[in-house]
Protein backbone atom coordinates (compact mmCIF):
# COMPACT_ATOMS: atom_id res chain seq x y z
CA UNK A 1 0.00 0.00 0.00
CA UNK A 2 1.33 3.41 -0.91
CA UNK A 3 2.45 5.43 2.07
CA UNK A 4 1.06 8.91 2.49
CA UNK A 5 3.38 11.90 2.29
CA UNK A 6 0.95 13.67 4.57
CA UNK A 7 1.76 13.63 8.28
CA UNK A 8 -1.14 13.97 10.69
CA UNK A 9 0.21 15.69 13.81
CA UNK A 10 -1.34 15.18 17.24
CA UNK A 11 1.39 16.61 19.43
CA UNK A 12 1.45 20.35 18.79
CA UNK A 13 -1.01 22.62 20.61
CA UNK A 14 -2.77 23.51 17.36
CA UNK A 15 -3.15 19.87 16.40
CA UNK A 16 -4.38 18.93 19.87
CA UNK A 17 -7.06 21.61 19.62
CA UNK A 18 -8.20 20.27 16.29
CA UNK A 19 -8.15 16.70 17.57
CA UNK A 20 -10.16 17.61 20.67
CA UNK A 21 -13.32 17.61 18.56
CA UNK A 22 -12.90 13.83 18.19
CA UNK A 23 -14.14 13.30 14.68
CA UNK A 24 -15.53 9.98 13.57
CA UNK A 25 -14.94 9.48 9.85
CA UNK A 26 -17.73 7.69 8.00
CA UNK A 27 -17.22 6.33 4.49
CA UNK A 28 -20.46 5.66 2.59
CA UNK A 29 -21.61 4.88 -0.90
CA UNK A 30 -23.13 2.14 -3.00
CA UNK A 31 -21.79 -1.37 -3.15
CA UNK A 32 -18.60 -1.83 -5.18
CA UNK A 33 -17.46 1.80 -4.92
CA UNK A 34 -14.20 1.19 -3.02
CA UNK A 35 -15.35 1.97 0.52
CA UNK A 36 -13.36 -0.90 2.03
CA UNK A 37 -10.11 0.12 0.34
CA UNK A 38 -10.55 3.78 1.23
CA UNK A 39 -11.24 2.83 4.85
CA UNK A 40 -8.05 0.77 4.96
CA UNK A 41 -5.99 3.62 3.47
CA UNK A 42 -7.31 6.02 6.11
CA UNK A 43 -6.89 3.54 8.95
CA UNK A 44 -3.24 3.05 8.08
CA UNK A 45 -2.56 6.78 7.88
CA UNK A 46 -4.52 7.70 11.01
CA UNK A 47 -3.69 4.75 13.27
CA UNK A 48 -7.33 3.85 12.94
CA UNK A 49 -9.71 1.00 13.63
CA UNK A 50 -12.70 0.21 11.43
CA UNK A 51 -16.34 -0.27 12.34
CA UNK A 52 -18.32 -2.09 9.66
CA UNK A 53 -21.73 -0.54 8.96
CA UNK A 54 -22.85 -3.48 6.86
CA UNK A 55 -25.89 -5.40 8.05
CA UNK A 56 -24.64 -8.69 6.57
CA UNK A 57 -20.88 -8.68 7.14
CA UNK A 58 -21.61 -9.12 10.84
CA UNK A 59 -22.53 -12.77 10.17
CA UNK A 60 -20.07 -15.64 10.17
CA UNK A 61 -19.65 -17.75 7.01
CA UNK A 62 -21.19 -15.05 4.77
CA UNK A 63 -17.80 -14.04 3.41
CA UNK A 64 -17.63 -14.06 -0.38
CA UNK A 65 -21.18 -12.85 -0.97
CA UNK A 66 -20.83 -9.88 1.38
CA UNK A 67 -17.39 -8.87 0.06
CA UNK A 68 -15.80 -8.85 3.50
CA UNK A 69 -12.30 -7.43 3.86
CA UNK A 70 -9.60 -10.03 3.16
CA UNK A 71 -7.70 -11.90 5.86
CA UNK A 72 -4.61 -9.73 5.40
CA UNK A 73 -6.65 -6.56 5.92
CA UNK A 74 -8.34 -7.99 9.00
CA UNK A 75 -4.96 -8.95 10.48
CA UNK A 76 -3.46 -5.55 9.74
CA UNK A 77 -6.32 -3.31 10.88
CA UNK A 78 -8.67 -4.02 13.78
CA UNK A 79 -12.26 -4.39 12.56
CA UNK A 80 -15.55 -4.52 14.46
CA UNK A 81 -18.85 -6.18 13.48
CA UNK A 82 -17.16 -8.54 11.02
CA UNK A 83 -18.02 -12.26 11.41
CA UNK A 84 -19.34 -11.66 14.92
CA UNK A 85 -22.66 -13.55 14.91
CA UNK A 86 -24.01 -16.90 13.79
CA UNK A 87 -26.35 -16.55 10.78
CA UNK A 88 -29.41 -17.43 12.88
CA UNK A 89 -28.86 -14.62 15.42
CA UNK A 90 -30.67 -11.31 15.32
CA UNK A 91 -28.85 -8.07 14.62
CA UNK A 92 -30.73 -4.83 14.14
CA UNK A 93 -30.18 -1.14 13.71
CA UNK A 94 -30.81 -0.36 17.39
CA UNK A 95 -28.19 -2.84 18.52
CA UNK A 96 -25.75 -1.48 15.95
CA UNK A 97 -26.22 2.06 17.23
CA UNK A 98 -25.76 1.12 20.87
CA UNK A 99 -22.74 -1.12 20.37
CA UNK A 100 -21.08 1.18 17.84
CA UNK A 101 -21.22 4.19 20.17
CA UNK A 102 -19.52 2.15 22.89
CA UNK A 103 -16.94 0.88 20.42
CA UNK A 104 -16.17 4.38 19.16
CA UNK A 105 -15.51 5.56 22.69
CA UNK A 106 -13.19 2.62 23.35
CA UNK A 107 -11.26 3.32 20.16
CA UNK A 108 -10.77 6.96 21.17
CA UNK A 109 -9.65 5.87 24.64
CA UNK A 110 -6.93 3.78 23.01
CA UNK A 111 -5.71 6.88 21.20
CA UNK A 112 -6.85 5.58 17.85
CA UNK A 113 -9.13 6.92 15.10
CA UNK A 114 -12.58 5.36 14.58
CA UNK A 115 -13.51 4.94 10.93
CA UNK A 116 -16.99 3.69 10.02
CA UNK A 117 -17.28 1.99 6.64
CA UNK A 118 -20.44 0.65 5.09
CA UNK A 119 -23.37 0.95 2.76
CA UNK A 120 -26.26 0.16 5.12
CA UNK A 121 -27.84 3.60 5.08
CA UNK A 122 -30.20 3.03 8.00
CA UNK A 123 -27.32 1.85 10.19
CA UNK A 124 -25.29 4.96 9.36
CA UNK A 125 -28.24 7.26 10.00
CA UNK A 126 -28.98 5.60 13.34
CA UNK A 127 -25.36 6.00 14.40
CA UNK A 128 -25.29 9.69 13.49
CA UNK A 129 -28.78 10.79 14.47
CA UNK A 130 -29.87 8.12 16.95
CA UNK A 131 -32.82 5.79 16.92
CA UNK A 132 -35.49 5.48 19.57
CA UNK A 133 -35.93 1.99 21.02
CA UNK A 134 -36.97 2.17 24.68
CA UNK A 135 -40.65 1.23 24.55
CA UNK A 136 -41.39 -2.40 25.46
CA UNK A 137 -42.87 -4.86 22.99
CA UNK A 138 -46.33 -6.41 22.93
CA UNK A 139 -45.95 -9.88 21.45
CA UNK A 140 -49.70 -10.50 21.16
CA UNK A 141 -50.26 -7.21 19.32
CA UNK A 142 -47.24 -7.87 17.10
CA UNK A 143 -48.45 -11.35 16.17
CA UNK A 144 -51.81 -9.83 15.22
CA UNK A 145 -50.10 -7.31 12.95
CA UNK A 146 -48.01 -10.07 11.36
CA UNK A 147 -51.19 -12.01 10.70
CA UNK A 148 -52.76 -8.96 9.08
CA UNK A 149 -49.67 -8.49 6.93
CA UNK A 150 -49.85 -12.11 5.78
CA UNK A 151 -53.51 -11.75 4.85
CA UNK A 152 -53.62 -8.22 3.43
CA UNK A 153 -50.04 -7.26 2.58
CA UNK A 154 -47.58 -4.51 3.50
CA UNK A 155 -49.72 -1.65 2.18
CA UNK A 156 -52.51 -2.53 4.63
CA UNK A 157 -50.23 -2.02 7.64
CA UNK A 158 -48.65 1.05 6.07
CA UNK A 159 -52.05 2.69 5.63
CA UNK A 160 -52.86 1.98 9.28
CA UNK A 161 -49.69 3.80 10.26
CA UNK A 162 -50.55 6.74 7.99
CA UNK A 163 -53.80 7.13 9.90
CA UNK A 164 -52.17 7.42 13.35
CA UNK A 165 -48.69 8.74 12.54
CA UNK A 166 -48.41 10.26 9.05
CA UNK A 167 -45.09 11.92 9.93
CA UNK A 168 -43.36 8.61 10.63
CA UNK A 169 -45.10 6.94 7.69
CA UNK A 170 -43.71 9.59 5.34
CA UNK A 171 -40.18 8.49 6.31
CA UNK A 172 -40.82 4.80 5.61
CA UNK A 173 -41.77 2.55 2.75
CA UNK A 174 -44.48 -0.16 2.90
CA UNK A 175 -41.77 -2.72 2.12
CA UNK A 176 -40.00 -1.84 5.37
CA UNK A 177 -42.77 -3.60 7.25
CA UNK A 178 -40.72 -4.27 10.40
CA UNK A 179 -40.34 -0.53 11.04
CA UNK A 180 -44.02 0.00 10.25
CA UNK A 181 -45.02 -2.66 12.78
CA UNK A 182 -42.70 -1.15 15.41
CA UNK A 183 -44.23 2.29 14.90
CA UNK A 184 -47.74 0.87 15.26
CA UNK A 185 -46.66 -1.05 18.35
CA UNK A 186 -45.24 2.06 20.04
CA UNK A 187 -48.47 3.95 19.35
CA UNK A 188 -50.50 1.01 20.70
CA UNK A 189 -48.46 0.81 23.91
CA UNK A 190 -48.03 4.51 24.70
CA UNK A 191 -50.79 6.35 22.88
CA UNK A 192 -48.10 8.60 21.41
CA UNK A 193 -46.51 8.58 17.97
CA UNK A 194 -43.06 7.06 17.70
CA UNK A 195 -41.94 10.34 16.16
CA UNK A 196 -42.84 12.09 19.43
CA UNK A 197 -40.77 9.62 21.43
CA UNK A 198 -37.86 10.00 19.04
CA UNK A 199 -37.86 13.77 19.50
CA UNK A 200 -37.60 13.27 23.27
CA UNK A 201 -34.67 10.90 22.86
CA UNK A 202 -31.28 12.57 23.24
CA UNK A 203 -27.85 11.02 23.29
CA UNK A 204 -24.83 12.37 25.10
CA UNK A 205 -21.76 11.87 22.97
CA UNK A 206 -18.48 13.79 22.91
CA UNK A 207 -17.54 13.30 19.27
CA UNK A 208 -18.64 14.52 15.85
CA UNK A 209 -19.41 12.59 12.69
CA UNK A 210 -18.06 13.55 9.28
CA UNK A 211 -19.33 11.69 6.22
CA UNK A 212 -17.52 11.15 2.96
CA UNK A 213 -19.14 9.37 0.03
CA UNK A 214 -17.75 7.67 -3.06
CA UNK A 215 -19.54 8.22 -6.35
CA UNK A 216 -18.88 6.56 -9.72
CA UNK A 217 -20.39 7.18 -13.12
CA UNK A 218 -23.34 4.81 -13.23
CA UNK A 219 -22.35 2.68 -16.21
CA UNK A 220 -18.84 2.21 -14.88
CA UNK A 221 -20.20 1.20 -11.49
CA UNK A 222 -22.51 -1.34 -13.10
CA UNK A 223 -19.57 -2.84 -15.00
CA UNK A 224 -17.64 -3.05 -11.73
CA UNK A 225 -20.59 -4.80 -10.11
CA UNK A 226 -20.81 -7.38 -12.89
CA UNK A 227 -17.07 -8.02 -12.67
CA UNK A 228 -17.30 -8.49 -8.90
CA UNK A 229 -20.17 -10.96 -9.23
CA UNK A 230 -18.19 -13.01 -11.73
CA UNK A 231 -15.25 -13.01 -9.30
CA UNK A 232 -17.53 -14.10 -6.44
CA UNK A 233 -18.75 -17.07 -8.47
CA UNK A 234 -15.22 -18.07 -9.47
CA UNK A 235 -14.08 -17.65 -5.85
CA UNK A 236 -16.63 -20.17 -4.62
CA UNK A 237 -19.89 -18.39 -3.77
CA UNK A 238 -21.93 -21.47 -4.66
CA UNK A 239 -19.79 -23.64 -2.39
CA UNK A 240 -20.05 -21.04 0.39
CA UNK A 241 -23.85 -21.05 0.30
CA UNK A 242 -23.94 -24.85 0.20
CA UNK A 243 -21.68 -25.08 3.26
CA UNK A 244 -23.93 -22.70 5.19
CA UNK A 245 -26.99 -24.79 4.43
CA UNK A 246 -25.08 -28.00 5.19
CA UNK A 247 -24.39 -26.62 8.67
CA UNK A 248 -28.13 -26.82 9.25
CA UNK A 249 -29.05 -23.17 8.87
CA UNK A 250 -32.49 -22.53 7.39
CA UNK A 251 -32.71 -21.01 3.95
CA UNK A 252 -35.41 -18.71 5.36
CA UNK A 253 -33.08 -16.89 7.76
CA UNK A 254 -33.08 -13.11 7.45
CA UNK A 255 -29.31 -13.17 7.06
CA UNK A 256 -29.68 -15.32 3.93
CA UNK A 257 -32.41 -13.12 2.48
CA UNK A 258 -29.58 -11.25 0.82
CA UNK A 259 -28.65 -10.59 -2.78
CA UNK A 260 -26.25 -13.31 -3.85
CA UNK A 261 -27.39 -15.84 -1.30
CA UNK A 262 -31.08 -16.11 -2.08
CA UNK A 263 -30.40 -16.55 -5.80
CA UNK A 264 -27.80 -19.26 -5.21
CA UNK A 265 -30.21 -21.02 -2.85
CA UNK A 266 -32.77 -21.07 -5.66
CA UNK A 267 -30.12 -22.63 -7.89
CA UNK A 268 -29.19 -25.26 -5.30
CA UNK A 269 -32.86 -26.19 -5.00
CA UNK A 270 -33.05 -26.67 -8.78
CA UNK A 271 -35.50 -23.80 -9.21
CA UNK A 272 -33.25 -21.95 -11.67
CA UNK A 273 -30.02 -22.57 -13.56
CA UNK A 274 -26.69 -21.22 -12.36
CA UNK A 275 -26.58 -18.92 -15.37
CA UNK A 276 -29.97 -17.50 -14.42
CA UNK A 277 -28.88 -17.13 -10.79
CA UNK A 278 -25.82 -15.11 -11.82
CA UNK A 279 -27.94 -12.92 -14.08
CA UNK A 280 -30.35 -12.25 -11.21
CA UNK A 281 -27.54 -11.47 -8.78
CA UNK A 282 -26.12 -8.89 -11.16
CA UNK A 283 -29.52 -7.33 -11.79
CA UNK A 284 -30.49 -7.26 -8.12
CA UNK A 285 -27.11 -5.87 -7.10
CA UNK A 286 -27.48 -3.03 -9.60
CA UNK A 287 -30.92 -2.29 -8.18
CA UNK A 288 -29.54 -2.42 -4.65
CA UNK A 289 -26.78 0.03 -5.57
CA UNK A 290 -29.35 2.40 -7.04
CA UNK A 291 -31.39 2.29 -3.82
CA UNK A 292 -28.28 2.94 -1.76
CA UNK A 293 -27.39 6.04 -3.74
CA UNK A 294 -30.97 7.29 -3.59
CA UNK A 295 -30.79 7.00 0.20
CA UNK A 296 -27.41 8.67 0.63
CA UNK A 297 -28.12 11.54 -1.77
CA UNK A 298 -30.82 12.74 0.63
CA UNK A 299 -28.17 13.48 3.28
CA UNK A 300 -26.69 16.88 2.52
CA UNK A 301 -24.02 16.38 5.19
CA UNK A 302 -22.09 13.97 2.98
CA UNK A 303 -19.03 15.27 1.13
CA UNK A 304 -18.95 13.44 -2.20
CA UNK A 305 -15.85 12.33 -4.07
CA UNK A 306 -16.00 11.32 -7.73
CA UNK A 307 -14.11 8.13 -8.55
CA UNK A 308 -13.05 7.17 -12.06
CA UNK A 309 -10.57 4.46 -11.14
CA UNK A 310 -9.51 2.66 -7.96
CA UNK A 311 -6.20 4.54 -8.08
CA UNK A 312 -8.22 7.67 -7.24
CA UNK A 313 -8.87 6.29 -3.74
CA UNK A 314 -5.38 7.18 -2.53
CA UNK A 315 -5.85 10.78 -3.71
CA UNK A 316 -9.27 10.87 -2.05
CA UNK A 317 -7.80 9.66 1.24
CA UNK A 318 -5.27 12.53 1.09
CA UNK A 319 -8.10 14.96 0.37
CA UNK A 320 -10.09 13.73 3.36
CA UNK A 321 -7.09 14.09 5.68
CA UNK A 322 -6.44 17.63 4.51
CA UNK A 323 -10.08 18.58 4.86
CA UNK A 324 -10.59 17.13 8.33
CA UNK A 325 -7.24 17.47 10.12
CA UNK A 326 -5.06 20.16 8.57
Amino acid sequence: MERSKLTVCRTSAACRDRWASQKVIIIVGATCTGKTKLGLYLAEKLNGEIISADSRQVYKYLDIGTAKPGKDALRKIKHYFISTLEPDKDFNVSRFETESLKTIQKIFEKGKQPIVVGGSGLYVKALIDGIFDTVDTDETFRRDLLSQREKFGNDFLYNKLKEVDPESASKMQPSNWKRVIRALEVYHLTGEKISVHQKKYERKINFNFVQHGLKWERETLYKNIEKRIDEMISSGLVEEVKKILDKGYSKNLNSLNTVGYKEIISYLENEITLERAVTLIKRNTRRFAKRQMTWFRKDERITWHDVKDESDLIKISERILKREYL
